[in-house]
């Protein structure tokens, strides 16, 4: 069998299983016949908002300090023991691990102990269980969402207070400290970071960012440069790509995009439509046309062969990014996390000098939008949330803690360093030279990492972040179900696509306000 050949069973096969992952009824098919005429996405733009929302880097937001300075009960040097949850890696405990003992230097009766939990959902899923038994960690890493959901057990503590103490608290040497943030270290988190812990709807503040990525557009630089293509800006300059790739290998798929529900949702924020809200009886909001024209659209993208997701290939599509065997299938874009630069690196080649090189340049850029001037990208990465505890001596000694993480900015730079993650303080670069000289280091594939951060930190003006309720993380989830779904599904004879995604929307926001009474 021919590398044409093997490739084309490769691509076929792709197809077929995608097609027979979910059953959607109907025996006509639902390949896409036609041709994408140019102008879509900006014809649609003209219909909604175009990205009028914010809820990013430019909104006017109020003060920093808020809460009452007499109010916390400060830390007595009280011998106590917290417990802190996250997922991180075996690379960043080492980091946690190296950096404990320097708060331990500080207060040496707090013994940290901390274990990862897996993954996000698993981290939610262990402190959920562990609530509903009446039991908690007193930190850990958290999204929005799950506070919510904690929250419905009144579990997470406000930080209003311990962020305005004025108290003084004594180190183990003797000097002292103020309890809560100063000034200073209010205003040198980045604003829409540390916005993000008062997005519950109550104004009240429950976490505090410890490090964020976002979306970027991974490219084969070396394939674009040899072919002239240009770097898509916008949703309809993607389009235009994703047909000239094609044309230029008619057996790859040009585009994968991790991530579903994070494609949908930033979708609806830079057109401008309705997703969710925080309002009784108006949580879920994004059954409207604007959003059914664009996920129709997407999905004569998915039936052309021109894009791919996670779920619908079955694995994370930075794997065909970085495949470099011709006789496999392949892309040439990558729409994936800035946190996760190591995953969309080719493996090096060691010639017979030692001589590393790589089979192709990995380029990083803004993901396409719908208003360049008005750019919106999703905004992660974990924030830290405090659970209220009988023991107020644990609570300050937890809140030291945890302002310790966020606001040190050695901490901060060598997490940023290992993790690819942007730091949540605004400018660090320009604040710690060790941290200036890793950001200078951004160039070719050897620094891949760096280039990564570097770009998520040029869009931090743009990040957002969705409204967070009992049933926002409900909602993330089945918008990624309901994309996959319009990708995949089969239309019954004589339907149309539209008609079919239209149906899709029904089911899935039905079942969001059964499951969640709103």
């Amino acid at each position: 069998m021919n590398k044409f050949v093997k490739k084309l069973v490769a691509f076929t096969s792709l197809i077929a299983l995608s097609a027979g992952a979910i059953g959607c009824g109907g025996s006509s098919g639902g390949g896409f016949v036609g041709t994408l005429e140019p102008g879509f996405w900006a014809d649609l733009a003209k219909t909604t908002e175009g990205g009028s929302s914010n809820n990013g880097g430019n909104t006017n937001y109020g003060d920093l300090i808020t809460g009452d300075p007499t109010a916390a009960v400060a830390y007595d040097g009280s011998a106590v023991t917290i417990q802190f949850y996250h997922t991180m890696g075996a690379n960043l405990r080492n980091v946690l691990d190296a950096w404990i003992p320097e708060f331990n230097k500080m207060y040496p009766n707090i013994t940290i102990e901390h274990g990862s939990k897996g993954d996000y959902p698993g981290l939610r899923d262990q402190i959920t269980t562990e609530l509903n038994g009446g039991n908690s960690p007193h930190l850990a890493y958290c999204y929005p969402d799950h506070v919510a959901l904690y929250n419905k057990a009144r579990a997470v503590a406000t930080l209003d207070d311990y962020i305005a103490s004025t108290a003084t608290v004594t180190k183990a040497d003797g000097t002292t400290e103020q309890m809560g943030l100063t000034q200073e270290q209010a205003n040198g988190f980045v604003r829409g970071y540390y916005e993000e812990g008062r997005a519950y709807g109550d104004g009240k503040m429950y976490t505090l960012p410890y490090s964020k990525s976002t979306e970027v557009l991974y490219y084969n630089k070396t394939f674009f440069e040899a072919n002239n293509l240009k770097v898509p800006t916008t949703w309809d300059e993607m389009e235009t790509v994703i047909q000239q790739i094609v044309e230029i290998d008619p057996l790859c798929v040009p585009l994968g995009y991790d991530s579903e529900a994070n494609w949908f949702i930033t979708m609806t924020e830079q057109l401008g439509t309705p997703y969710t809200s925080t309002t009784d009886g108006q949580r879920f909001l994004f059954d409207v046309e604007a959003n059914q024209a664009f996920v129709t659209r997407l999905r004569d993208w998915y039936q052309l062969g021109l894009v791919t997701t996670e779920e619908t290939y079955g694995s994370y599509t930075s794997d065909l990014f970085t495949e470099t065997d011709p006789e496999k299938l392949n892309s040439y874009m990558c729409i994936g996390s800035s946190a996760g630069a190591s995953y969309q690196c080719p493996d090096p080649i060691t010639d017979e000098n030692n001589q590393i090189t790589y089979p192709f340049e990995v380029g990083v850029a803004l993901p396409p939008q719908i208003d360049k001037k008005n750019p919106k990208v999703i905004s992660q990465g974990p924030n830290l949330c405090m659970f209220k505890k009988a023991n107020k001596q644990e609570m300050a000694a937890t809140w030291l803690f945890m302002k310790f993480l966020t606001t040190t900015m050695g901490l901060q730079a060598n997490f940023s360093a290992t993790s690819g993650y942007a730091p949540v303080i605004s400018n660090l670069d320009s604040k710690f030279d060790a941290y200036k000289t890793f950001i200078e280091t951004a160039d070719g594939n050897a620094n891949l990492q760096a280039s990564c951060v570097k770009q998520c930190l040029s869009q931090e003006a743009a990040m957002f972040v969705s409204p967070a309720f009992v049933g926002s993380s409900g909602a993330r989830d089945q918008v990624g179900i309901l994309l996959q779904n319009c990708f995949v599904g089969q239309l019954a004879a004589g339907q149309t696509a539209a008609d079919f995604v239209k149906n899709e929307f029904k089911t899935i926001v039905e079942k969001l306000r059964y499951d969640y009474g709103a």
